[in-house]
């Protein structure tokens, strides 16, 4: 039994050292992706387009959460630290005027991403939408 949890830990271990996964192939997904696999060589990328879950037409590249993992944020001491250099690589996405309209960070270095993995903890969907404001029209399709 130890045997069998060791072993599908190391499987673990192994599938998220160098993996990208995207799950929009989207234009705004691809920039973010491609932005941040040059800033930060991460060991582990997930780009998650989770727009589907808000108030936003079917198709849209607005609503992300970014999962990075990557040596570099060692020099970053607190979550905010880390948040700020991912927002500072994806200032043009996330301005004013930009297309992205929120963005869920997720960013640890490999050791603190090992650890998650070793207590069985994943890094799960955003929340749906409770709907905002009411100004933005129905969702269609």
């Amino acid at each position: 039994m130890l045997l069998n949890i060791t072993l599908r830990r190391s499987q673990r271990h192994l599938r998220s050292i160098m993996s990208t996964r995207n799950t929009s192939s989207g234009p705004v997904s691809e920039a973010i992706a491609e932005k941040l696999k040059a800033a930060f060589l991460p060991t582990h990328l997930e780009v998650r387009n989770e727009s589907h879950m808000h108030n936003v037409p079917t198709g849209s590249e607005t609503h992300f959460k970014v999962v990075v993992v990557s040596d570099k944020f060692k020099e970053a001491r607190t979550p905010i630290a880390r948040h700020r250099l991912v927002n500072d690589i994806l200032r043009v996405e996330v301005a004013a005027d930009g297309p992205v309209h929120a963005l869920s960070i997720v960013a640890m270095t490999p050791d603190k991403w090992q650890a998650k993995l070793d207590k069985g903890e994943l890094v799960g969907a955003s929340p749906n939408c409770r709907g905002g404001d009411g100004s933005l029209p129905k969702k269609n399709g």
